[in-house]
C-alpha cells in the first residue's frame, strides 16, 4: 500500500524582506528531516519526498462555470498549505500513521500548529469504474514514467 505523507504549513516570509527570496528553514530541522529520510530509507518504505518553495512562489490554478484563471501566491490559511511530503509504500495505515508520528517537528513556535496528514494513494487496480482498457492504459503510461 503506498500513503502519501503530506506536511502541511507555509514557511515563513524571508527575513530580508524581499518577497522573491525563498526562507530557509532552521539548520535543526533540516537535520532533523535529513534523518528521518534516511530512516525511512534504510526502513525501505521511502519512494519520495520534497519540501515545497512557500505559496509566495505558487500559483493556483481555478476551474469555475467552464472558465480557468490563475491566482498567484501567496495564500491565505498557511496552515491548509502543502510545504511537503512523503511518499511511502508500508503493509497497512497503521505503518503510515506510525511513521508520520515520527516526524520531526522542531522549531515550531509555542502556539503554533504542524499537521501530518496520511492519505493512502488509490491505485487503478482497486477502483471499481476502471475499464481493463483503461487499467491497461494506466499501466503503459506508469510504465513509462519509470523508465525515465
Amino acid at each position: 500500500m503506498r500513503f502519501m505523507l503530506i506536511l502541511k504549513g507555509d514557511p515563513p516570509p524571508p527575513e530580508s524582506g524581499d518577497p522573491d527570496a525563498i526562507s530557509q528553514p532552521p539548520e535543526e530541522l533540516i537535520a532533523a528531516m535529513v534523518k528521518y529520510s534516511e530512516d525511512m530509507a534504510k526502513a525501505g518504505v521511502l519512494l519520495a519526498g520534497e519540501g515545497l518553495y512557500p505559496s509566495s512562489a505558487g500559483a493556483r490554478v481555478i476551474y469555475r462555470d467552464g472558465k480557468r484563471s490563475v491566482v498567484d501566491g501567496p495564500f491565505a490559511e498557511a496552515k491548509e498549505l502543502i510545504a511537503g511530503f512523503y511518499l511511502i509504500q508500508v503493509r497497512s495505515r497503521e505503518e503510515a500513521i506510525e511513521w508520520a508520528s515520527r516526524c520531526p517537528m522542531v522549531g515550531i513556535p509555542q502556539g503554533e500548529e504542524a499537521v501530518v496528514e496520511v492519505r493512502q494513494i488509490g491505485e487503478s487496480d482497486e477502483l471499481v469504474n476502471f475499464t481493463e482498457d483503461q487499467r491497461e492504459r494506466d499501466r503503459q503510461v506508469w510504465s513509462q514514467v519509470s523508465e525515465r
